[in-house]
This record gives structure tokens, C-alpha cells and sequence, in this order.
């Protein structure tokens, strides 16, 4: 048992020296300046049956203070409860930016929901405006007014083709508190933001809340076409534009927000489970990998301490403890980030149990033919 214990503890030290440094949080928008000349920037919004979440999101987009020239176009996906209308009431009564609403009909052969949707709006950009950049955001995301503008201003001083902020999600009931802050760890884990703002770094992610995307990097990776088939199309679509020559940086947001409540368990556990398999490529071996992972790293820190204390064993306890308190003290920038007490920072085991369990689920709910599922629609392997 001492030999897990040890492991795990190792494992933890290299995470904590190794792996990008994924666990702190001061990663924001690179230095900016303004640029002489404001390009023009079409904002993209696929929606599907987001009529609840609108009033809030949509507003914010119209809002923008941008000195350049701006449009929104939302996408509504076959939505039935009323997205398109409801989209152009919060236009006429708000006003701001131009807004068009359009729909693409049901998704061709080989493409998902939202890229099909994506695919629309920019075609329907393209031709009416001709934009140097696309504002790819969810119908979900709230913006502060000023925040196109920062986006471009980055994106402009630094010679970037992909910005994307990890929105802030909503934190507000005893599961939200519990799960999101740890996805959010979990993804930088898995994606260090360091290493994807590295210059000619392998590592590309990004974080499809918030993509500003310059249009001739588009064009060259030939995206969308290109990630047609993509459930985790955020991190596919950055890996197009890093592989196509694009310069990519992700990081966190300051007033970037998600403001879709996942009030019970049950809508965390479809966030997660709907393209947890899909990450690990549907290859039962890499799910095997990542349930023993998962399970050196942050279950058999806790299960050591509490072996050790109960039979005697001083240095499996002390080897478990240890792993224990570097497990807790890479959270807590998250948990400060998030605003959440930091005393939760040893739930986390727990949580990475729930992890655990969707993931296989996941797995599940695909050879069952019902993996990747959202909003009626399912998506098998490409």
C-alpha cells in the first residue's frame, strides 16, 4: 500500500512543478492597445431552445461599446421554444448593435448542431459584411459591455488569430459550488493555459463560450468544414488554427460570464458525461487509463491517510497526507477565483469521484448509441 501512496504523491509533485504550472489563475488577457484602426467584427451566436437563457446574454451582445463596426448574427437551430422571436423583441426594444436572426435548417450529413449552425452564420457574415474577425459565443454567455472591444484590442497587439476566455460559470447552488470550480481545474489540467500561449507550442485548446477568431485564419484551416464532426469543438477548432500556422492564446475571464443554471446534479452530470468519452477519442483503453489515473491521483491520497491513521502505518499516512495537501493547495486558486470558502478545497477527491463515474457513463450511454446527447440530438464517433 506505502508503494500507492508514494506514487501518488509523486504524481502530485510533478503536477504541481510539471504540467504548466495548470493550476494557477492569473492567466488574462494579454497586454493591449488600442489599434489605429477598429476592424470590423461579425458576432456569431448558434442557439437552440435558449429562450430561457436570452433576456440576460443577448442584451449584452447588443450593448457592446465597440469603436468599430459590428453585427450580431444569431443562428436559431431548430429551436421550439421561441429563440428567434424572443431574439428579435430584445432587439427592438433594447437596440444597439444590428442584429439578424436566421436559421439553417436541420444539420447535413456529418456535421453536429452548433457547427452547422456556426457554418451558417459565418457564410451569412461573409456575405453581408465581409468581417475581419468572428466573435464565436454561446447563446449562454453574458459580456461585459466593453468586452469586444478588449478581445479585439488583444487579439491586434499580440498578432493573435484565436482569442478565447474560459467564461466564469455560475456558481450558485451546493452542486454548482461542489462541480463547476473543478471543471474548470480539471480543463486546465488537461489544457495549461501556459503551454497553449506558448509560441509554437503542441498543446491547443480553447473555450467555445468565448472565441474571437481573425477571418482569414479561419479560411486557412478551413474551418468549420474542417471540424464538421466535432463534439469538443472548442478544442478542435483551436487545433485547426494552431495546425494551419494561427497563433492561439486561452485564458480566464474577468467579466465573461456563463449564466445557465445547473441547479441539480442531473445537468452537471449530461455537461459532463455528453463528451467525456468523446475526449478520450471512444478508445476503451484510454478510459481505462484515465479511470486508474484519476483514481491514483486523487482517491488514493485520502484512502492512504485514513489506512495509515487506522492500522498504524505512519508513513502510508504521512506519504497520503502529503499527496493530500498539494492536491488542496492547487485548488485553492481555483476556489478563490470562483469565490468559494476554501475550506472545500479537501471535497475535491469526492468531486474527482463524480468525475470518475461520468466519464464511465459516458462510455456507457455510447455503446448504448446514446453517447454525446444534447437537446434531442445524439452524435456517435466520427
Amino acid at each position: 500500500m506505502e508503494w500507492i501512496g508514494a506514487g501518488s504523491l509523486l504524481a502530485w509533485v510533478w503536477l504541481l512543478l510539471g504540467q504548466g504550472f495548470f493550476w494557477r489563475t492569473d492567466v488574462r488577457l494579454p497586454e493591449r492597445r488600442d489599434p489605429d484602426r477598429w476592424p470590423s467584427v461579425a458576432v456569431v451566436v448558434p442557439a437552440r431552445d435558449e429562450a430561457a437563457v436570452l433576456p440576460t446574454s443577448l442584451p449584452s451582445l447588443l450593448g457592446q461599446k465597440y469603436p468599430g463596426r459590428a453585427e450580431v448574427f444569431l443562428v436559431d437551430d431548430g429551436s421550439s421554444d421561441g429563440t428567434g422571436a424572443l431574439a428579435r423583441e430584445l432587439a427592438a426594444a433594447r437596440g444597439g448593435l444590428p442584429l439578424t436572426v436566421t436559421s439553417p435548417g436541420e444539420p447535413g450529413p456529418g456535421w453536429t448542431g452548433k457547427l452547422w449552425a456556426l457554418r451558417h452564420g459565418i457564410a451569412l457574415a461573409r456575405e453581408r459584411t465581409g468581417p475581419d474577425y468572428l466573435l464565436l459565443t454561446d447563446a449562454d454567455i453574458a459580456h461585459a459591455p466593453d468586452s469586444l472591444r478588449e478581445l479585439v484590442a488583444a487579439a491586434r497587439s499580440a498578432d493573435l488569430d484565436l482569442v478565447s476566455q474560459m467564461a466564469r460559470l455560475r456558481v450558485v447552488t451546493w452542486w454548482e459550488r461542489l462541480i463547476v470550480p473543478a471543471f474548470v481545474y480539471f480543463f486546465g489540467q488537461l489544457y495549461p493555459f501556459r503551454r497553449v500561449n506558448r509560441p509554437g507550442a503542441r498543446t491547443a485548446a480553447a473555450a467555445g463560450g468565448c472565441v474571437l477568431l481573425r477571418r482569414e485564419a479561419a479560411e486557412r484551416a478551413g474551418v468549420p468544414e474542417a471540424i464538421r464532426h466535432a463534439v469538443i469543438d472548442d478544442v478542435t477548432l483551436a487545433r485547426a488554427v494552431q495546425r494551419s500556422g494561427g497563433a492561439i492564446w486561452l485564458g480566464l475571464a474577468d467579466r465573461v460570464d456563463s449564466v445557465r443554471p445547473y441547479p441539480r446534479l442531473a445537468e452537471l452530470w449530461r455537461m459532463v458525461s455528453r463528451s467525456a468519452y468523446a475526449q478520450l477519442l471512444h478508445q476503451p483503453l484510454l478510459l481505462l487509463g484515465t479511470v486508474l489515473g484519476l483514481a491514483l491521483v486523487y482517491l488514493a491520497p485520502p484512502v492512504a491517510l485514513v489506512a495509515g491513521l487506522a492500522g498504524g502505518g505512519a508513513v502510508l499516512a504521512a506519504l497520503g497526507g502529503a499527496a493530500w495537501a498539494v492536491m488542496c493547495g492547487t485548488y485553492l486558486p481555483m476556489l478563490r477565483y470562483y469565490g468559494q470558502p476554501l475550506w472545500t478545497a479537501p471535497l475535491l477527491p469526492f468531486t474527482a469521484l463524480l468525475y470518475l463515474l461520468m466519464t464511465v457513463d459516458s462510455a456507457v450511454q455510447h455503446y448504448r448509441g446514446r453517447g454525446a446527447a444534447w437537446k434531442g440530438r445524439t452524435y456517435g464517433a466520427p
